[in-house]
Parts: C-alpha cells; structure tokens; sequence
C-alpha cells in the first residue's frame, strides 16, 4: 500500500527530482523559522522524503545536502531577527511567539551555554527560539556558527536517515513476505516489538501522558490567549461551547465520548476500504491468496496443532461458555452494569458478521488445514476475538490497581487476539483482509460497548459503595477455572474434518503455448501479483519424479523445504561461511502459487550467496502425448545485500543457457526447442534487484 501511496500520488517527485529537494530546502528553513516554526511540521516533511530517497526518488546525500542547508539558513535569519528585533520581541512577544516560549528558551540556553545551539536543534518550540535568542543576546557570530552547522548536520541526519532507514525496512519486510524462514522472524520480531512496548509504556508511559498534556495545555493556552483568537471567539459563541463541551474532561460526553466517536468514525472508514478492495479486486486482495499459498510451506505439525487449539478460542462453544462464566462474575462482584454492554459487543459484532458473509458470499482459501461451512469475509474468530476479549481486557484494567498491571493487561488482551487471528490465516481457513476486517468489524462494535459502560458507570457513580457478595473471589476462581478446563476438554475432543483436497483436473493442450492463457501467466509475480522475470523453460516430464531425476544427473541439488530448521541451518551457513548445498531458495510466484519444486547449483563452498537456481510450478495441462507440463525459471545469487539478503544476478538468460547446458550434456532431453516467449526487456524483481533478458524460453522434453 505505500508503494502504491508513492507510485500514483507522489508520481511528481520521481519525475521532477529537483523539486523534492527544494522542498526539503523550504520545509527545513521555515521550520526554524521564528513563529512559522512553532506550527510547520518540516521534520515531518523532511521525514516522508528521506523515505521516498529509500525508493529511490531522490538522493539520501543530496536530501541531506539541501536539508542541512536550509536549516543552517533558517537559524542564521533567526540570529539576525533576534540581533535587530530581539530587546523589542522579549518583552512584547511576536505574531504565535509569546513570552512564554522566549522563557523556556533562556533557561535552557542558561543551563546549557553556548552548546544550547546544538542541542535545542533537537527539541520541538526549542529549535525555533534558541538561535532567535543568542542574537538577541549578541553571542559571538562564530560561536554561534560553529554550534549551528553542528545540529544542523546532526539534524539533517537525524530525520532523512530516519526516513530513509524505515522505508528500507519496509523493503526488507515486504522482500521476506517471500523468503523462507519468515514465519518464524515475524512471530519473533513481534513479540520483540510487543514486549519492548510494554517496557516502554510501564517505565516512561505516565512520564509520556504528563508531558503531553502539559504541551497541550502549552499550545491551548497559547492559541487561546492570541489576539486574533480571542476576537473570532467572542464572534462565534456558539461554536466555541460546541467545542468547549466536546473537550470537557469532567463528563463522559466531553471528551471521552469525543475519542471514542473519532476513533469509530475512523475505523468504519478503515472497515469501508476494505469492503471497497474486495469488490474492486485491489492489490490486498491479490495478495491474500499469495499468502495463503506461501503460508501452506510453513505448515509443520506441531504448528498445525499449536494454532488449532489457539483458534479453539474464538470457537462459538467456548465463546459462550467464557461469557456466561464472565456475566456470573460480573453479577458476583455487582457490576450489574457492564453485562448488558457485554452481551452488545458480543451479539453486535456477530449480527455485523454474518450479516457481512451473506452479503459477498466470499468463499474460504482452497488449501485449508479444516473444512469450515460458513462464508470467508469477514473472519468471525477474528470479530469476536476483538469484540469479547477485548471488553473483557477493557474490565480488568479498568479494575486492577495499578499501572504495571493495567499496561500487562492491554498487552495480554492484544497478544491473544493477534494470536487468533493469526491463527486462522495459518490454518487456511481465513485470508489475511477477512481477519483484518474482522478486527475492524470488532473494534467498532467494542468502541460502542465501552461508550455505553462508561455512561452506565458515570450515571451510576453511587452504586460504587456496593460490595461484593460473600465469597466472590473464592467462586469467582472456581468459576474461571472450569471455564479453563472447558476450554481444556473440548479442544482435546474437537477433531474437525479435514478441508476437502481440490481437485486439480488436466487439461490437455494442442501447444504447450496454449497454457498461457492471459499474457501475465509468462511471468513470475509479487506478492501483490505484479509482473517480475519471466519464465525461461517449459518442461514436458512423465512426472515429478522423472523430472526430478533428470535435473539431478544434470548436477542440480534438490533444495530443502522451507521451515524452521532448515532456516535456522541457513542463517548459520550465512555467518559460519559453511556450504550448505540444499539450501531452501526463496519462494517466488506464478499464477499465485509458490513454486512446487527448487534446485541450485553451487558455484564454491559459499552455497548461500553465491548459487544457481531454477524454481519449477506444475500446470494443470497435458501434452497429447500425455506428459505433463511444467513451467519454470532460472536465476542466480550473485552475493549479499543489506547483510543479510542475497542478491540476484542480473543476467537470467545466462542462467537459462547454464541449466540448458546442463541438461543437454545429461544426455536426458529428447527435443529441444527456443521460442520468444515475451518481448527483451530491462526490469527490477520485487527486491529491487535489476534484471535483462532477451526473452526466449526453452521447451525442454525429458526423456
């Protein structure tokens, strides 16, 4: 989606570069600009441009160039502003500059001298004042030079790099959507990502709020008590106590309520995109079945096992239970008013869903673990996922006693729901939008119940002195732990039936050309299912194992599945530069599948990066002979990008004629034949990688 936010509404910058870098030029210089820089968001901007350099749009050097000129421009027009203005604008203020700002600025300069320059460069409504501030006290014009190109630089790097480095992160990610072992890396690098962010919230969140707030109070006040302001106030009463009311902290239809309408509204919005990708067929939706396909790779059995009893949780049996135990618990402890928001988010959520399958009769990905009956979109394990535990997650922290244990809570609550819904994309009975929608689907509803608990709980302020009933906690336990061995009995006596294998009938073709039916089956695919290289062979074998055979005594190595040993193995042959001849090669894509067989052949003992490859997919065709008709494609590793990534030789048509080579002195082709298969092109694979070729192919029968 960001490719496409760049490719079609940026497409100027690709065009016209130049202008990309004035851009960073103005958007740095204003920033630090007195008063323009207290409201222009030009790190902002700088930032989004350094991301667009990692595309490749502009220049991360140049960017940088232009970006720490502008702000060493900007701070030297504020030096001199404060040299002729500065006694007149400390007293008085000027235009959004108020006193308060020029305060804050001079105790930070008295703390830090002439290093302030430097380092106020780095803190928002410092950067504006500071430089404004050593001219106004006439601090020597080479001190002040010195310390400012300083933070400019550190600046300019600061926020292009930071740019840059994100969006090249999102490049690696989306390039190990298809590489083997990434499974694993994502479960890995979001529990990370999960538990850092607890860690932060717990030690620095209540810091992070207090701060926030007093900023916010910093600009109300200041927005507020500027003149103009308060003239257009006085105009409009009535549209100031609109506001003034949805703002109000002291009620629940003041600024909770605001929050959570935004909130709502924003996520209908998100929902909304959603609906309108299915029916348009958008690029998410040529990606789910990519997914579901490469996800099939990484199916284990003890995964398969682990993820089923996780989507046990979202079952409608021990949804049920869980709510009835939840309600006895509720009514225990007297909280008779969080029930009937309860049975709202719950029968809400599931009213929206199955009014959603019967609306677009989506039906489920073809390669299942288990056979489900119910239409795909939205996913309801997914809905009620978000729907139940998140209101139940939503009462336990509103009810634990402090703040580590409210921040463990909201953690546990998002880590469980992630795990259901990630289990039912693993599992094949789900696409990755059906889940996503079915978290939209469930938040909406979920936003409603806590809106309508909190106006039960604010008009209900004096049932907070009721007490619980005798011996609520002991039962309270009890109950939870039969709801725990519920869940425990029926998840060993659940035994699905499998999802039914689908049936593949052959089709038998006068030309093997004849199985390219739409011009895009010559080439292999993204994830989003646009055109990468195209394919260099056609293969007609009796079967797989025939074919098989063949490329074996032509020298070519049977790669290992793609799973977590056999990454785990690969990673160590990467830094232990041991060979590892088997190696799994990255999954690729054609006619939305990932390909059915891999070979390679090393070059030297480095088998990871430097290696022959060719990737075959099966068709559904048959020759008139009766031999079946593969497709497939030759490439090469041609060393280690980024670290970690291998690199794609450029030149696929001397791969081609390396694997044609092979075969033919295998003495195992009974005829041969090059055909132009599509037109010579110059084009980049999905990792950036560039490639060329002349665009033949070879039909290869095997003996």
């Amino acid at each position: 989606m960001i490719n496409d936010l760049i490719n079609n509404i940026l497409p100027s910058i690709e065009h016209f570069r130049v202008g990309g870098y004035w851009i960073a030029f103005f958007a740095a210089l204003l920033e630090t600009t007195i008063g323009i820089g207290l409201f222009l968001p030009g790190s902002t901007i700088i930032l989004f441009l350094g991301a667009l350099s990692a595309r490749g749009y502009l220049d991360v050097g140049d960017l940088i160039w232009f970006s720490v000129t502008g702000a060493i421009i900007g701070d030297n027009l504020n030096y001199y502003l404060g040299k002729r203005y500065g006694a007149k604008w400390v007293k008085k203020g000027f235009w959004f500059l108020k006193t308060q700002h020029i305060e804050k600025a001079g105790h930070f300069m008295d703390a830090h001298g002439a290093k302030s320059i430097f380092l106020g460069r780095f803190i928002p409504t410092i950067k504006e004042v500071v430089p404004f501030l050593a001219g106004s006290l006439m601090m020597k014009k080479r001190t002040f030079l010195f310390w400012n190109v300083l933070g400019a630089i550190g600046w300019g790097f600061e926020w292009v790099l930071t740019g840059f480095i994100f969006a090249q992160s999102l490049n690696i990610a989306e390039l190990w959507l298809s590489r083997a072992g990434l499974f694993v890396a994502l479960l890995l690098t979001l529990g990370g990502i999960l538990y850092f962010c607890k860690w932060l919230i717990i030690r620095k969140g209540k810091q992070f709020f207090t701060i926030s707030s007093s900023l916010w109070e910093s600009v109300k006040q200041a927005v507020q008590n500027n003149e103009h302001v308060v003239q257009w106030m006085q105009k409009h009463p009535k549209i100031i106590s609109f506001f003034q009311a949805r703002l109000d902290t002291s009620t629940f239809s003041g600024l909770p309520l605001s929050i959570l309408t935004l909130v709502f509204v924003y996520i209908l919005a998100l929902f909304g995109g959603v609906v309108e990708d299915l029916i348009t067929s958008d690029p998410i939706i040529a990606a789910d079945v990519r997914i579901a396909n490469l996800l099939t790779a990484f199916r284990t059995e003890t995964l398969t096992n682990v993820f089923s009893w996780i989507t046990l949780l979202g079952k409608s049996q021990v949804i049920l239970y869980f709510i009835a135990v939840t309600v006895a618990i509720l009514w225990l402890w007297r909280k008779y008013y969080y029930i009937l928001p309860l049975f709202v988010a719950v029968i809400g959520s599931g009213a929206f869903t199955y009014s959603g399958k019967l609306a677009f009769h989506r039906p489920r990905p073809e390669l299942a673990v288990y056979a489900e009956h119910s239409f795909s979109f939205p996913s309801g394990h997914a809905t009620i996922a978000v729907a139940f535990y998140g209101f139940l997650s939503y009462l336990l922290i509103r009810f634990a006693p402090n703040w580590r244990r409210k921040v463990n809570l909201f953690f546990a609550g998002t880590l469980l729901i992630l795990a259901i819904g990630l289990s039912r994309i693993y599992l094949g009975v789900h696409f990755l939008s059906d889940v996503w929608s079915g978290y939209l689907v469930g938040a909406m509803w979920l936003i409603i119940a806590i809106s309508f608990s909190e106006w039960l709980e604010h008009k209900n302020m004096k049932d907070r002195s009721i007490f619980p009933v005798k011996a609520a906690r002991p039962v309270s336990f009890g109950l939870v732990l039969t709801a725990i061995l519920f869940y425990t009995g029926f998840a060993i006596t659940y035994h699905p039936l499998p999802a039914p294998v689908p049936l593949n009938k052959a089709v038998i073709v006068s030309q093997v050309i004849d199985i390219f039916t739409i011009e895009h089956m010559r080439y292999t695919e993204t994830m989003i299912g646009e055109k990468q290289e195209p394919l260099n062979f056609i293969f007609l074998a009796k079967d797989d194992p025939h074919l098989i055979e063949t490329l074996q005594q032509a020298g070519w190595i049977v790669t290992d599945k793609a799973d977590i040993s056999s990454f785990i193995r690969a990673v160590k042959a990467v830094i232990l530069k041991t060979p590892y001849s088997s190696a799994p090669i990255s999954p690729s894509f054609w006619n939305a599948k990932i390909q059915d067989l891999s070979f390679a052949k090393p070059v030297n003992r480095d088998t990871i990066t430097n290696a022959h490859h060719v990737r075959i997919w099966r068709t559904k065709a048959l020759s008139k002979n009766g031999n079946h008709i593969y497709v497939g494609m030759a490439n090469a590793n041609d060393g280690i990008k980024w670290g970690v990534i291998p690199k794609l030789s450029p030149d696929i048509d001397a791969e081609r004629e390396l694997l044609y080579q092979d075969l033919h002195l295998s003495g195992n082709i009974t005829r041969s034949q090059k055909m132009q298969l599509v037109e010579s092109q110059i084009g980049t694979n999905f990792s950036g990688d560039q490639f060329f070729t002349d665009g033949k192919a070879y039909i290869i029968s095997v003996r």
